[in-house]
């Protein structure tokens, strides 16, 4: 037995509960539903938001694409700090949850319109922040497991999106959007606690535990990896296609469904539909993730990536009764469990020094596409109707399917012939994955 191993083994020993692979997956998968839970559930509030300030279209897409501004700028530095600083990711997650606490806080108080848009940025840069360490220590802990391991953390985000627009649907009829987004801001504040003790060993073991270097340095080795692996270009690309259009999708769903100029769904109805998209995606995201690391990635995203643009475009056409209910069941299959599987996919080819530092590059690149989205969405709305934003998503979709096609990607460890070596296959990829316990990852499935 290799000393790494030896001293893996006992690091786990000694942090009990929080150095097992179970306790670290579901820890934060359940950290990634808090998240996704209040993000998820503004949607619902979204229509009595516009409301209260008489928002365009426009203004609307405004409010996603601050959203996409401040994930971006927060992730390129903050991916390359991430990986400077693995001895204390658990310090970065608690301090992530705490300024999740205060974003909702400001936006449940704010007066105007660009203190609304002051409080999503520094929801936004939370959310992004906490995704890298949490994404690298995943990555790293599951090495052979990666795209089930990822896509059980989006299951996390999933519950949330699910558990948060029903119970917001109902609050909303005995309280004001302001109400609750002041009561949702101190549940992220108490939890920062709780995070800071689950997590403050998270990074210190293994291969993680090593000197942190410094920053131009760890630039240094991001570039280098995007050089030796070009097909991570085509990923990012996709990915970004990819972010155009959910970011524009989710929004204006919401607005089809609650704006009394649409369908005028009540709240607890609109509540409802928008838990049974996510819903259905608790089921399909780890069934997917789980096929793409059998069978390939890119068997999965393909047909899952052309079904949401032919979704998509069918919303309209089927936009009542129960053709909607279909249709919104059948989205929610994929239009989850692709970010994940993309995000595994780029993984696949990298050494596990950049792995923070290549999920900023990959979230900078997706937000810096996707913040425009939502405006253009906007203007379609406010000009065409609802039927031209649907069919620009639609399109986004087909475009990110043809530039995927064309993409070669790494075989995945257990899609290999022996199960351990799939990373190799093609001369690309980085095996790591035997110096971080993988004993303790059987135990979480």
């Amino acid at each position: 037995m290799t000393q790494s191993h030896v001293e893996t083994r006992d690091t786990h020993q000694d942090q009990g509960v929080r150095g097992t692979a179970l306790f670290i997956l579901s820890a934060l998968s359940g950290g990634h539903g808090v998240f996704h839970w209040f993000t998820q559930s503004f949607f619902v509030m979204l229509p009595a938001v516009v409301a209260t300030f008489g928002l365009s279209g426009v203004q609307v897409g405004a409010i996603a694409s601050t959203r996409e501004v401040a994930s971006g700028l927060i992730a390129l530095p903050g991916g390359v700090v991430t990986d400077m600083l693995r001895q204390h990711w658990g310090l970065v997650l608690a301090g992530c949850m705490a300024l999740f606490g205060v974003g909702w806080l400001i936006m449940g108080i704010s007066p105007v319109y660009p203190v609304l848009l002051l409080g999503m940025g520094v929801v936004a840069m939370a959310s992004s922040m906490w995704h890298l360490p949490a994404t690298a220590a995943l990555s790293s802990r599951f090495a052979h497991r990666r795209g089930s391991a990822l896509s059980f953390h989006g299951v996390g985000g999933n519950i949330g999106d699910v558990l948060g627009p029903a119970l917001t649907g109902g609050l909303l009829l005995v309280l004001s959007w302001r109400g609750i987004l002041s009561i949702y801001a101190v549940v992220p504040l108490v939890l920062t606690f709780v995070v800071f003790w689950a997590f403050r060993d998270i990074g210190r073991t293994g291969t993680q535990a090593t000197a942190p270097t410094g920053f131009r340095e760890q630039m240094d080795q991001t570039r280098l990896s995007f050089k030796e692996h070009p097909r991570l270009w085509g990923i990012m690309t996709v990915a970004g296609l990819r972010g155009m259009a959910h970011v524009a999708f989710l929004p204006f769903l919401a607005l089809y469904l609650g704006l009394e100029t649409q369908l005028g769904m009540s709240k607890p109805s609109l509540g409802l539909h928008i838990a049974l998209l996510v819903g259905v995606g608790i089921v399909s995201t780890p069934v997917m993730g789980y096929l793409s690391d059998r069978l390939g990635r890119k068997l999965v995203l393909v047909p899952g990536m052309l079904g949401l643009a032919v979704l998509t475009a069918l919303l309209v056409p089927f936009g009542e009764g129960i053709g909607l209910i279909v249709v919104i069941a059948l989205l929610g299959i994929f239009l989850f469990s692709d970010q994940p599987i993309l995000t595994a996919g780029a993984l696949d080819v990298i050494g596990e020094g950049v792995v923070a530092s290549t999920l900023g590059v990959f979230s900078f690149s997706r937000f810096a596409l996707a913040a425009a989205s939502p405006l253009i969405a906007g203007i379609l709305f406010d000009s065409s109707g609802i039927e031209a934003t649907f069919l620009y998503i639609a399109g986004l979709y087909v475009v990110a399917t043809v530039i995927l096609m064309m993409v070669p990607m790494a075989v995945p460890s257990h899609s290999a012939g022996d199960g351990h070596h799939g990373h190799g296959h093609e001369g690309h990829g980085h095996d790591h994955g035997h110096e971080h316990g993988n004993g303790d990852e059987h135990g979480a499935h």
